[in-house]
């Protein structure tokens, strides 16, 4: 592996000690490295296949180019694990052996968490003082968004370098942009690890900030560049959500005349009530970010208070059209456990998500329905928990907001709501909701039980608001005589979904206006590998 870095031209080659990955982690923790031989006991032994692979390394590579070595600050784990005391001792014991020391926080769950339960430099009691052990350069990471706080972690010598990748996923020009001084201009990191489930669930990954992430070789898409505008001039925006500000910041760029109605007094849809919510105050980002960029161009306006109908947007003369009008939460019960709405006493008060980020928040005896399964279940019950209410949060699922395993959260999740009192009912699912209470089933056996609350909540699935597109697709034989050419629904309007689909809808509705139409043909390059000839 060593020699093959060298021929393909690699500058560093880099050894992984860290998040449990590596075998170099294996023999360093006692937690794994129960060895009696001369690589098992103390620190210098179970140091030394570490210190063999360096030393092989450098034999293969020599001077061509340089080794880091990524550590793990804490295993987390208790007695048994690599403690930071003993990574400090690691390093005086080895100070120039790596020509570059990278340090990282235990598993990977309590180094990449999201922003939710990790603060931006969360990693910095960890790696203080470290520098002062070696003279060789040291790497950290821990949530690095914001250049304030890059440039203190340098000036105050805690670190020489910063390793930030998922904010270089939501904006590969941040070092540039940061030199020229264009800090408004920064596609921060929001820390919801949506970039992550792609390799969680081995598919395609994605970013809330940066659509062209994943497409930049595929589809040609470059972060910060647009083609120049098609043979249109003009464009209405419905909604003025994260699908609708991404598709207005895009086609402003490209230089089309672009005009954002929305049908509220702010700007963001769900991101803006999202953002209030416990721990997702970063998610605001994704607003601000898009709406600096628009205020910067002359050619984009937004007009509040601009719930349009059909009718109107007929009339109004512009060539393109894009619905993003967003999507409501359910309000009887279907998703997963049920495909019908489940039955519910009227009597009964049933709130959904959009109720308590409205303001409208039960108190008393809560009962949570989540069968949405990703963030929201549990935000909403810590919401209600911190505000006094008693909450017992059922799922059908085996875990407290299942999905969020895929963005290193669950674990984080499930022991906050039990430090706040909530009660914690897996593999149930609620089947009816009467006056004073209601029932759920075992997802296996079906076993019923009784409940009494005061309130239940429905975190269910979401009903996308598609009704001026229905409208306006009945009138299609009444588009060219507006001057329409063409009307599209994009983001949670046509199908909800995590909040960086929407952005990705948006980019893709501005990006392929006006293009060719591509028929059935994939919307990407595809590698083909074929045998070269002799």
């Amino acid at each position: 592996a060593f020699k093959r870095a060298r021929l393909a031209g690699f500058d560093l080659v880099c050894l992984y000690g860290a998040h449990g990955f590596g075998i170099i982690q294996h023999f360093l923790s006692t937690a794994t490295n129960q060895r009696s031989d001369e690589y098992g006991g103390s620190l210098e032994n179970r140091s030394r296949l570490m210190r063999e692979l360096i030393e092989e390394g450098r034999n293969a590579i020599g001077d061509t180019c340089g080794l880091t070595l990524r550590l793990s600050l804490d295993e987390m784990i208790g007695e048994l694990g690599f403690g930071n005391s003993e990574v400090r001792d690691m390093i005086e014991m080895h100070a120039d052996l790596p020509d570059l020391w990278d340090l990282a926080h235990g598993a990977w769950e309590d180094c990449s968490g999201p922003s939710r339960f990790k603060e931006e430099g969360a990693q910095e009691s960890l790696v203080s003082g470290i520098k002062m052990l070696t003279s060789k350069p040291v790497v950290g990471v821990g949530r690095f968004t914001s250049p304030d706080v890059m440039v203190k972690m340098i000036k105050s010598g805690t670190l020489d370098f910063i390793g930030c990748a998922r904010p270089s996923i939501a904006d590969p020009f941040l070092p540039k942009k940061v030199e020229e001084g264009r800090i408004e201009d920064i596609r921060e990191c929001i820390g919801c690890n949506i970039c992550i489930t792609g390799d969680m669930t081995m598919s395609i990954s994605r970013c809330t900030q940066n659509p062209t992430f994943m497409e930049e070789w595929r589809k040609g898409w470059h972060p910060e560049r647009m083609q120049a505008k098609g043979d249109s001039d003009s464009v209405l925006i419905v909604g003025a959500g994260p699908a609708g500000l991404e598709a207005a910041r895009a086609l402003g760029l490209r230089g089309y005349q672009v005009a954002i109605a929305e049908a509220g007094t702010e700007l963001g849809g769900r991101v803006a009530r999202e953002c209030r919510l416990p721990g997702l105050s970063a998610w605001g980002r994704v607003r601000d970010y898009r709406q600096y960029q628009i205020s910067q161009m002359s050619n984009v306006d937004v007009y509040f208070e601009s719930r349009l109908s059909a009718e109107e947007i007929l009339a109004f003369g512009f060539q393109n059209i894009a619905v993003a009008t967003g999507s409501t939460w359910r309000r009887d019960g279907v998703a997963r456990a049920h495909v019908v709405p489940m039955p519910v006493d009227p009597a009964m008060p049933v709130y959904t998500p959009d109720d308590l980020m409205g303001g409208n928040i039960p108190t008393g005896t809560v009962v949570l329905f989540d069968d949405d399964h990703y963030y929201m279940g549990g935000v909403l019950a810590e919401l209600m928990a911190r505000q006094g209410a008693k909450v017992t949060l059922v799922t059908p699922s085996a875990y407290v907001s299942d999905w969020t395993r895929n963005t290193l959260e669950q674990g984080a999740i499930h022991r906050r709501l039990a430090e706040l009192g909530v009660e914690i009912v897996l593999n149930r699912t609620v089947t009816r909701i009467v006056a004073g209470g209601g029932a759920t089933a075992c997802a296996y056996t079906g076993s019923q039980r009784d409940f009494a609350a005061d309130a239940v909540v429905l975190v269910t699935s979401r009903q996308q608001d598609d009704g001026v597109w229905c409208e306006l697709k009945a009138r299609r034989d009444q588009w060219a005589d507006s001057g329409i050419r063409s009307i599209k629904i994009i983001g949670d309007a046509g199908a909800p979904g995590p909040i960086a689909w929407a952005t990705y809808a948006g980019h893709r509705f501005a990006r392929e206006l006006d293009e060719a139409d591509i028929g059935d043909a994939l919307p990407f390059r595809r590698e083909v590998t074929a045998l070269a000839a002799d």
